[in-house]
Formats: structure tokens, C-alpha cells, sequence
């Protein structure tokens, strides 16, 4: 028995105290669960204010020493460690609801996100490690950042994903069953998930945080009922009383094919959080119509959104029904628009719900998946000379401006600003460079206005190139182009949405 890790323990139980809301009863129980787990005697002295992660570090140590866990094993054990000091996921939604009575909507989130940040669901020293940097265009800014905790799928990895018989517990990374989950191998324990209840049209859904939060106070609301992604009219009008009960955030959906979809197609599920996406400072380009105290209006953005808004929430969510309805089935060959390919559809929306005073307001983002031999991967999809940056299908939160791209890309582009600080290059040989092969039409580019680049000017033209290849792929997402035909593509689809 160990009397030190025991003093471990009590500093973390203490932390659970004073950063968590550990009420005296639950921390009893909590140091006793640690004692046992951890074969250690209690404390002989009083916990202490110390650094959580010296403690944590401390507790794991003593795990491995006594075989009580196995090497590679260490975040699922620092998971589970944290789960028994953080209150039980039916108090958290107790205090959540307390707090929305007595403080409002944004006192509740605010109660819920902070337990989620102290008690290290949402890792704030991992996501810190992301590189992050914005880039003008000629339509407004966008954000950029390489994550450096989430692999890459690409678009056959997602659309094997949503077919896939489902048999595994929990049957994926959004379902109720993850709360106090242990993990596996392949599935992140998940005993610091603390979510809440909502009703959304007269469904059950959750609310939790995201652990990666790509941007402020990334939610994830998710349906009870393990079913797939699907955009409908009740898509709608669940996003729209979302917005009611919490004004201070956004919420919108995924489309619900693959190629233009998110990451998890076989859960329905939205993304929200901060109005921060740069897709929020576009103005609107042009006035369609108003009809019925509803407006309808194009927004000056990268991509093809129509903009329906109003003060009456079922007459705002019946005209986006309307609209989606003729999208569902509109074709225009002239700009490769196709709504379906036998009985396969392709075209769908990107909703994203907000409230601004009494106007709500959802921005439909136009998509369609369609492919043909020239473009395997998707027409409106970035081309396979920019999958060097980003091959994965291009969802909500890219399609709103804000591009996460691969870790691996830090690798690259040191390699990339290395290569170009050199006096020549042998471009036959980088055919078999695992790292730099698939960036070689980057470094042309890039080395064709000479080379013996500075490792700063090197970054500079590699920054600038991914810059612009980000923008190119969200105009490559615009299902009717900013030139002449497509402005004229989109002005009959307008006409055909306004009867």
C-alpha cells in the first residue's frame, strides 16, 4: 500500500471540490473508489492545491509501477481517474437546469462548458497545440487550422461508415451509451462526458460539448434514437427551437449525403456553439422576394446560400421546407447540377439556424454530390490537385469558412520549407518521398520563382498557397459559381423557389 499516492488522491478529490462542484458526500465516495482502484492508503495529510496535471501524472505513474494499468493505456486511465471526481452525470444535469432557472440560457452552457474544460472532456492543453492563422479573400476572411488530434478520413472511409452494419456498443461516438463509457481500443472513454436533455420538435435530444472544439464553445446536439443523418422538415423546425432556447448560440446540420456530409453520417446530430464561423459577417447579396412576412435573400458568400428569415418561426421553417423540396429535384445540365443519377440523389442543404431579437433566421448552403469519370471524388468537391491540404468531404463548419486540416500537414510543410531552402531540387526523387510526393505540385509552384528561400519566406509561399487553395475549394463547393452563367444558374433557381 502506498500512503504517498494516497496524498495524490486526496489532491485530486479536492480538485473535484473546488473545480468541479464535488459535493462533501460524493467526494467521500470518490476517495474511497480511488483507493481501491489505485491499492493505496488514504491520505495523511489534508488535500492540497496542486497543479492537476502534476497529480494526474503522479497517479499514473503508481498505476504503471503496480501493473494496475498497461503501457498505452495511460488517457483512458487519466479519463477514468477524472470521471470519479466529476459530479454524476444526473446531478450535472440537475445544477444545469438550477442554473438555466436561476441564471438563463447562458448561465446554463457557461456551468456545463466549465465543467467540461476542468474536468479535461474538452483538453484545452491539446487543443492549444493546433495551429491556427486567418486569410482574406475576396469574399470575406476565413479561419484555418491544422488539428493535431484527429485523423483524416476521406470520403470512402465516411460513406463505409454510415452503411456499415452496426453492432458494436455504443454503436457510435454520439449515442447516449457513451456517457461513463471505459473505451476501447478504437473508442474513446468517455467517463468525463457529462450532456443535457433537450426537446426539439417534440423529439429527445442531448447536448454536450465537443471534445476536439474547433472553434468557442463547440456543441454537439444529438438525436436519442441512433438513426442517420437526415434533412427534412423537421430539420428545421428542431434547429429553430434550438435557437430559441439558446439565442446566444448557433446550430445547424450537416448535410445528409456523403462527399458533401460530415464526418458521422449514421447518427443525426447538429454542430453549434459562439457565432464566430467567418460565414457570419457575410452580407446579403441580394434580395429575392418577401412573402409572408418571410424574406428570402442570397448571401454574398464563397459557396451557394439561400438565406430565409423572419419573426414567425413555423412560417420561417415551412419556406425552407418548400425550398428544400424543389432543390430535392432541381437540375440545371448547363452547371452540372443533376438532382438525381437513376434513384441515387444528389442534391441536399447545409442549414444553419441563429436568432438575432425576435428575427430567426436559417442560411441554406446548396449541395450536391455528384461525381462523374473526371471527377471521382465530387464535381462540387475540391479536385485531386488540392488534396494534398484537404481531401475530406467538405462539411458544416468548412463550408462556413473555417477549414480544419490534417495534423499531418505540420510534418509537410517543415519538410516542404526545408526542401525549398535548398539550391535545386531533384523532383524525380520526391516521387518516392513518402512525406513530400504528395505535395509536389505545391513545391513547383512554389520553387518556379527560384529557390535558396529563407525557412521565413519559405513558410510565407507555403501559408499563401495553402491560403488560396482553401478558398479555391470553397468556390469549388458552390454549386452555381460566382461568373456569369452560374449568377444566371442561380437566378432561375431562384425564380423556381419563389411561387
Amino acid at each position: 500500500m502506498n500512503r504517498e499516492t494516497g496524498n495524490l488522491i486526496a489532491d485530486l478529490v479536492l480538485y473535484g471540490r473546488n473545480e468541479l462542484g464535488l459535493g462533501t458526500e460524493d467526494a467521500v465516495y470518490a476517495s474511497n473508489q480511488l483507493l481501491e482502484l489505485l491499492e493505496a492508503e488514504p491520505a495523511d495529510r489534508a488535500g492540497k492545491v496542486a497543479p492537476l496535471n502534476e497529480t494526474l501524472n503522479g497517479l499514473i505513474s503508481h498505476a504503471l509501477e503496480k501493473e494496475i494499468i498497461d503501457e498505452g493505456d495511460e488517457l483512458r486511465f487519466e479519463t477514468k481517474l477524472m470521471g470519479l471526481v466529476t459530479p454524476s452525470a444526473g446531478l450535472v444535469v440537475r445544477n444545469y437546469f438550477d442554473e438555466l432557472r436561476k441564471g438563463g440560457a447562458k448561465s446554463a452552457t457557461d456551468y456545463l462548458y466549465r465543467i467540461s474544460v476542468n474536468n479535461k472532456y474538452i483538453r484545452m492543453e491539446d487543443i492549444s497545440r493546433n495551429i491556427r492563422w486567418y486569410a482574406d479573400g475576396p469574399k470575406g476572411t476565413i479561419g484555418i487550422t491544422i488539428n493535431l488530434s484527429k485523423p483524416e478520413k476521406d470520403n470512402k472511409q465516411v460513406a463505409a461508415e454510415r452503411n456499415a452494419a452496426q453492432v458494436k456498443y455504443p454503436k457510435c461516438m454520439l449515442c447516449l451509451e457513451n456517457i461513463g463509457f471505459c473505451g476501447t481500443a478504437t473508442h474513446p472513454a468517455r467517463q468525463t462526458l457529462r450532456i443535457v436533455p433537450l426537446e426539439l420538435d417534440g423529439e429527445d435530444w442531448h447536448m454536450q460539448y465537443s471534445p476536439y472544439m474547433y472553434y468557442d464553445e463547440h456543441i454537439i446536439v444529438f438525436s436519442d434514437e441512433h438513426r442517420p443523418m437526415a434533412v427534412t422538415g423537421g430539420t428545421f423546425r428542431r434547429l429553430l427551437d434550438f435557437v430559441d432556447m439558446y439565442p446566444h448560440y448557433f446550430l445547424g446540420s450537416n448535410a445528409d449525403l456523403p462527399i458533401v456530409g460530415g464526418s458521422i453520417l449514421s447518427h443525426d446530430h447538429y454542430q453549434g456553439g459562439k457565432k464566430v464561423l467567418p460565414m457570419f459577417l457575410a452580407k446579403d447579396r441580394e434580395v429575392c422576394y418577401e412573402k409572408d412576412g418571410v424574406k428570402v435573400t442570397l448571401k454574398d458568400w464563397y459557396n451557394s446560400v439561400v438565406s430565409v428569415s423572419g419573426t414567425d418561426k413555423k412560417a420561417v421553417a415551412a419556406r425552407c421546407e418548400k425550398i428544400l423540396a424543389v432543390w430535392r429535384n432541381y437540375s440545371d445540365e448547363s452547371v452540372g447540377v443533376l438532382s438525381h443519377t437513376g434513384d441515387v440523389p444528389h442534391n441536399t442543404v447545409t442549414p444553419i439556424a441563429t436568432k438575432t431579437g425576435e428575427v430567426y433566421r436559417i442560411d441554406m448552403i446548396l449541395r450536391n454530390n455528384r461525381t462523374d469519370e473526371a471527377h471521382p471524388d465530387g464535381i462540387f468537391h475540391p479536385t485531386a490537385d488540392m488534396h494534398n491540404i484537404k481531401k475530406e468531404g467538405i462539411g458544416i463548419i468548412e463550408a462556413m469558412g473555417l477549414f480544419i486540416l490534417p495534423g499531418r500537414l505540420k510534418k509537410e510543410i517543415s519538410a516542404a520549407i526545408k526542401l525549398l531552402g535548398q539550391e535545386k531540387i531533384d523532383f524525380a526523387s520526391l516521387n518516392d518521398d513518402p512525406v513530400l510526393a504528395k505535395h509536389l505540385g505545391m513545391i513547383a509552384s512554389i520553387a518556379a520563382s527560384g529557390l535558396s528561400l529563407t525557412a521565413k519566406d519559405a513558410q510565407k509561399k507555403i501559408i499563401d498557397y495553402v491560403n488560396a487553395t482553401c478558398l479555391k475549394i470553397l468556390d469549388c463547393t458552390a454549386v452555381f459559381k460566382s461568373d456569369e452563367k452560374g449568377r444566371a444558374a442561380f437566378a432561375k433557381f431562384v425564380n423556381a423557389i419563389s411561387d
